[in-house]
């Protein structure tokens, strides 16, 4: 309702107008125009009714609101902007004095003019009480029969205070005015408007009613932002914050009985009593004050009351907000710290149904129940948002101190706040609880030091949280539970005493782009059928692993970076599933990737490397599906496979591992298809204890310690497998171990094909074996295979070569093309032989002796033909010095000598370790008293540090 000095101010304006036609023109400082009105102040500011109501007063009479604080000429701040381009020059000159006043028909427009709030070219009378008033001489309306000595000096008066009074002189009685009174003298002329824009001014007058700091903008509805003058774009950043600001209502105890002339500010004592007052007026704010030709009017009306509480601790007031009414701090330095609102009982803050566009900022919420009082609080909070509304909750700071529920609940269909800049922490409580088909959006909070749960979503609640700062929780950071869903994005959540990320009993959400680290247990703990999407997060650092997945749950884990964990990087346990794809899983303490327990995951296009431990390990009847992942670099085996476990592995590239590629033991099954395997330091595959793995279609070469090692009992099927180029024998098999290989090409390597020593058994069927540099197949000490319908060719030494009291069946195998002979057999050994064709070999061992050459010629120490062993009694040679027939005849002519027997060795006096020189070869060589068998395999030490 429009002020009655308001309304007697535009009853005098229409009376001047119609009486007002002898009016002289006054001048400007730069030409003779008369002046536009450059400032509006106040637009759509209701004033205070005569009676204020009850809860507090208003500030006295007010100031007429028909002047305005913001629009120019042009309707806008950019008209103010442009009249105020740089600072007034206080040493600038006065122009030439106008000395003929002749042709004016009319009183000259006087300085009290600057109390009108329409053009300086119509005369109205000042407001009352206006510092205008007291600083110009005061006159009556003119009358037609005014002698014309009164009209000189009256128009000389008004040209000196425009003109001739110097700018220090009006700076410092502009300091005087306050802002209603300081707008309209800016409309005289534009010498004062550019001097009555002063930054030092409006920042003065900015800061004895908003108390901050820095410019306040309110660009939008729920959107407030301080602004470094220096930053802004605006030439007076301060007083456009003034006017956006201006509509609001004062909480600021001790102001309601003080009284400010020039100023239309309402004061309470209470911010129960500003919310009624807001209540009470927001019928008719809508058409209270408006002026015409702002460019703010729609802004305005389209936003709901605005309260200011001002600098104090507000203890017991009940506030349910259910319109859009917009709550503020203001307080200089740091605002929420200063204006505390405070509860013992019931919630300190309630937004209900009706409150779709409030606020509440800057402000410091806390809820302190009594722990001896009797009165439940259990469903009480600190800040709580019902359904069907979506207040603004901005730059709070949220505390608790009840030991039930939570700091902040956001419940209840329709309820969709915005939370942002708060801080949720040192709370008793849970921090912040969604539940109940709630959303929101919850943007770059502080939630720590929470005594539960710093953030708990459940029962289908859907927020959307980003960029939260969420830590050093004394339980879990984020807790989804019991169908709980979300959007979390870029959250830095560390140092939690509990997991980083909990989902539990169904709950779903989507985490992206978090980092989860230095947690004091895990990172992210999935469980009881809990589902969610990781994915580009990044996870390291945590105390034990990165990710657990257990109990039927089965949340999807793609692209992060699972590093430096403590423990493992992914557990998977207690019939556990999930989809563990494109992941970068590195520099863990235990293994990558753990799988055990039933549990069945999908493991695929994840890079495994540079563990400090394994890189996949599946134990305890674990399952899963591993496939196209790359695992290299790992300090253990690249993948372990034990205890009753039948994982599928398909695809992988293993490699470059410090020990094992792929070991099965102690019963470890499953299938490895399709595999490379390769570089490793000990050999690609080892399979012992009972492992009965499929092997199949895998190549597997440079292992530094053969291609696949079965021994201590292993089993398994080799099919159809390229196993190459590695610096032992392609395939061991010993110690009573009987593995099946069946259609294998096993060629190129730097020692034997299949080594088979120590009771080891096996069936070798069509299988290819070429190109090796030792026999394609040496079986030794008591071991027994069946070979059938392999084709052996093409080797650098035998083609199979029995020894040591071991024997074998060797059916409808081709053996040809091999250089020292095809099958050789040494003293003792009887073998089932059987449809066999040994054909086109080249007998260089046989040559050799034919032609009187020492045998170390054809073989030097790294190959051992099967030839007659002799030893010389008469050099006082051992059984660990061979010496072969042509050196026996020729270097030991005359000497005791003794035939030891027919078997594999090279010639020692061909190189050189006996006392007398050879004399069929040319120098000696290095000793090589120790090289007379292959090298025997070395185990994984896995088993040593577990």
């Amino acid at each position: 309702m429009p002020s009655a000095s308001f309304t007697a101010s535009r009853s005098y304006v229409r009376r001047s107008r119609r009486k007002g036609a002898n009016r002289i023109p006054t001048p400007s400082r730069t030409t003779s125009e008369p002046c536009e009105p450059v400032c509006h102040l106040m637009q759509n500011i209701p004033a205070p009714t005569a009676a204020a109501p009850a809860g507090g007063s208003s500030g006295g009479p007010s100031a007429s609101s028909s002047s305005s604080l913001g629009a120019g000429p042009s309707g806008g701040v950019g008209a103010i902007a442009a009249a105020h381009h740089s600072p007034y020059d206080l040493r600038r000159k006065s122009p030439s004095h106008h000395d003929g006043l002749a042709g004016v028909s009319g009183p000259s427009t006087s300085a009290a003019t600057a109390g009108s709030p329409t053009s300086p070219a119509t005369p109205t009378a000042p407001a009352q009480g206006s510092y205008c008033s007291v600083m110009l001489p005061a006159r009556k309306r003119p009358r037609r029969t005014c002698s014309t000595s009164c009209e000189v000096f009256t128009n000389s008066a008004a040209h000196y205070l425009q003109y001739e009074l110097p700018d220090e002189v009006l700076l410092t009685i502009f300091n005087y005015l306050l802002e209603q009174d300081l707008c309209r003298v800016s409309q005289v002329c534009k010498r004062f408007q550019a001097i009555a824009n002063d930054t030092e001014i409006w920042k003065r007058l900015y800061q004895s009613v908003y108390e901050y700091d820095l410019p306040l903008f309110n660009p939008a509805p729920c959107r407030f932002e301080f602004v470094s003058p220096e930053e802004s774009e605006l030439a007076n950043p301060w007083k456009e914050s003034f006017r956006q600001l201006y509509r609001g209502i004062h909480v600021r105890p001790g102001y309601h009985e003080m009284t400010f002339k020039g100023r239309n500010i309402v004061y309470f004592n209470t911010v129960q009593g500003a919310l009624e007052y807001a209540d009470e007026r927001s019928g008719s704010s809508s058409s209270s004050g408006s002026v015409s030709g702002s460019s703010n009017n729609s802004e305005v009306n389209n936003q709901g009351a605005l309260i200011f509480l001002h600098t104090g601790t507000y203890n017991g007031e009940f506030l349910v907000i259910d319109s859009d009414i917009a709550l503020i701090g203001a307080a200089p330095g740091n605002v929420a710290e200063s204006v505390i609102l405070e509860r013992e009982s019931e919630s300190t803050v309630m937004f209900v149904e009706g409150a779709k566009n409030a606020y509440a900022g800057h402000l410091t919420l806390k809820f302190s129940p009594d722990v001896t009082s009797t009165v439940p609080h259990h469903k009480h909070y600190c800040l709580e948002v019902g359904e069907n509304c979506s207040p603004t909750i901005d730059h709070c700071i949220i505390r608790s101190t009840s030991v039930v529920g939570a700091a902040v609940c956001v419940s209840g269909a329709g309820s969709n706040p915005t939370i942002r800049h708060c801080d949720i922490s040192d709370c008793e409580n849970v921090g912040l609880y969604v539940t109940d088909y709630a959303q929101g959006t919850y943007e770059d909070n502080e939630i720590s030091r929470n005594a539960l749960a710093g953030i708990w979503v459940k029962n289908f609640a859907n927020p959307i949280m980003r960029r939260n700062h969420i830590h050093h929780g004394r339980d879990v950071g984020i807790f989804t539970f019991d169908n709980g869903l979300g959007y979390f994005e870029a959250n830095d959540i560390h140092n939690n005493r509990i997991a980083g990320f909990e989902v539990k009993a169904g709950a779903n959400p989507t985490v992206v782009h978090c980092e989860i680290h230095h947690g004091q247990t895990g990172g992210i703990y999935v469980h009881e059928n809990g589902l969610g999407q990781f994915i580009d997060n990044k996870i390291h650092s945590n105390n034990f692993a990165g990710v657990w997945i257990t109990s039927n749950s089965n949340p999807t884990i793609r692209r992060n970076e699972i590093y430096n964990g403590h423990q493992g990087g992914v557990y998977i346990f207690g019939e556990g599933r999930g989809l563990i794809e494109h992941n970068n899983i590195y520099g863990n303490a235990l293994a990558g990737i753990q799988i055990r327990t039933n549990s069945d995951p999908i493991v695929r296009h994840n890079k495994i490397h540079h563990g400090q431990h394994g890189g996949i390990y599946v134990h305890e009847k674990g399952q899963g599906l591993i496939e196209e992942n790359e695992v290299y670099a790992n300090t253990l085996a690249g993948v372990w496979i034990t205890t009753g476990s039948t994982p599928v592995l398909r695809r992988n590239r293993i490699h470059s591992g410090k020990q094992v590629g792929v070991y099965f033991y102690d019963n470890g099954h499953g299938k490895l298809e399709d595999n490379d395997i390769f570089n490793h330091l000990y050999s690609g595959v080892q399979i012992r204890t009972g492992s009965n793995p499929v092997i199949r279609g895998n190549k597997i070469w440079g292992g530094q310690n053969g291609g696949v090692l079965v021994y201590n009992g292993g089993l398994g099927l080799l099919e159809q497998n390229e196993i190459f180029d590695n610096a032992m024998a392609g395939v061991w098999i010993k110690t009573d171990s009987n593995p099946t290989l069946k259609r294998n090409k096993i060629f190129d390597g730097r020692d034997g094909g299949i080594c088979i020593f120590n009771g080891g058994k096996g069936v070798l069927e069509e299988n290819d074996i070429f190109r090796n540099a030792q026999a394609g197949v040496l079986i030794s000490t008591q071991s027994h295979p069946i070979l059938r319908r392999n084709r052996i060719f093409d080797g650098l030494a035998a083609g199979v070569e029995i020894t040591n009291n071991a024997t074998a069946t060797l059916e409808f195998n081709q053996i040809f093309n091999n250089r020292f002979g095809g099958l050789c057999l040494a003293s003792g050994v009887q073998p089932i032989v059987r449809g066999n064709k040994i054909f086109n070999n080249q007998d260089a061992v046989e040559k050799a002796v034919a032609n009187g050459q020492c045998l170390y010629k054809i073989s030097s120490y790294t190959s051992f033909p099967m030839h007659d062993f002799y030893r010389c009694q008469t050099c006082n040679t051992t059984d660990r010095n061979a010496i072969c027939v042509n050196c026996i005849k020729t270097c030991h002519a005359g000497h005791d000598v003794e035939f030891i027997r027919h078997d594999r060795f090279f010639c020692d006096c061909g190189a050189g370790t006996l006392t007398n020189q050879c004399q069929l070869q040319g120098e000696p060589t290095q000793d090589t008293d120790t090289l007379y068998d292959s090298a025997a395999p070395m185990e994984s030490h896995t088993l040593m540090v577990n």
